[in-house]
């Protein structure tokens, strides 16, 4: 008998997953995957900036079972008031890495000096080839007026890679793209020579806490203040040992931000997710479309952005 028991329950628990194999689905996430993923390369200056600009959208398509990848093109090594140089390019890498896994996207770091990026030939080719490699559905950075060199720079680098990326014989060891992708700026409050225009507005509602448990990540920046940072600005924030109050904290600051956001753009959210729900938004991400690359029908925007309603 004791030789029978084992292999009655074997039988047992076969018979019991034939039954309940079809149920699995009734407790997974109801979020619908996508079938084919579409593949979004996300560009900042510095190892924040993607995920300040984009990490909600980036979390939305995420979830949906796209491909993103936030790209850093300088390593961010003099953003800090009090350290500088490798350590704190491997620090402020390690930071961009865990906001990525935490909003379940990929993370790159270009090691590329703060503060001395420049739109060269060299660096253009290697925009080029970023976003080829990525095979990008759509690609999204900076405008090229801004305060910081840097974020101009990386405007400028993207927006001369939107057409060569599909040019074959430029960067020929890199296959181009079969089309050009949808490219998109991030937005920003300048006014010279023309200010943001808000094409595409995301209500980020459903994802704003998952972005603030990310962003937490960001220690240089977020709770030492980053290059203009001080002693006694670090001093004010929560320390590491009350992580209650530091998450508090910094969900204030993020609520006005991406209220903010949705508060100056709240015509673009009317368009895309209607009266009632637009005026409902609390938080948002905004993006304008790029002259250079495809420009979309709404419908097509739609398809690229799935979780417009």
């Amino acid at each position: 008998m004791t030789r029978i028991f084992p292999q009655l329950a074997t039988g047992l628990f076969t018979v019991l997953a034939l039954f309940t194999a079809p149920l699995a689905g009734l407790f997974a996430d109801d979020v619908p995957k996508a079938k084919v993923p579409l593949r979004i390369i996300c560009f900042g200056a510095h190892p924040d900036d993607a995920e300040y600009k984009s990490g909600g959208t980036a979390a939305l398509w995420a979830a949906m079972g796209h491909e993103v990848k936030l790209v850093s093109v300088t390593n961010g090594d003099i953003g800090h008031w009090q350290m500088a140089g490798g350590p704190l390019a491997k620090r402020r890498t390690a930071e961009s890495l865990e906001v990525a896994n935490r909003l379940g996207v990929k993370s790159q770091v270009l090691d590329i000096h703060d503060g001395e990026l420049v739109p060269s030939l060299e660096n253009r080719k290697l925009i080029t080839r970023l976003i080829r490699e990525w095979n990008a559905d759509i690609v999204i950075s900076h405008r090229p007026w801004d305060y910081h060199p840097d974020h101009r720079y990386v405007g400028v680098l993207v927006q001369d890679a939107a057409y060569m990326v599909s040019v074959p014989f430029f960067c020929p060891d890199t296959p181009p793209l079969k089309k050009n992708p949808l490219f998109l700026y991030s937005s920003d409050r300048f006014q010279k020579p023309y200010p943001f225009k808000a094409d595409i507005a995301v209500a980020l509602d459903e994802v704003f806490e998952k972005k603030v448990d990310a962003l937490l990540a960001l220690e240089s920046q977020t709770f030492e203040g980053g290059a203009l940072g001080s002693e006694e600005q670090t001093a004010e924030a929560p320390p590491a040992s009350q992580p209650e109050l530091r998450r508090a904290w910094l969900r204030e600051r993020w609520d006005r931000r991406q209220s903010s956001e949705a508060d100056t753009h709240r015509s673009a959210l009317l368009k895309w997710y209607g009266d009632d729900r637009g005026k409902a938004v609390k938080y948002a991400e905004v993006f304008e479309i790029c002259e250079y690359g495809q420009q979309p029908s709404d419908a097509e925007l739609r398809r690229l952005f799935p979780f417009l309603p």
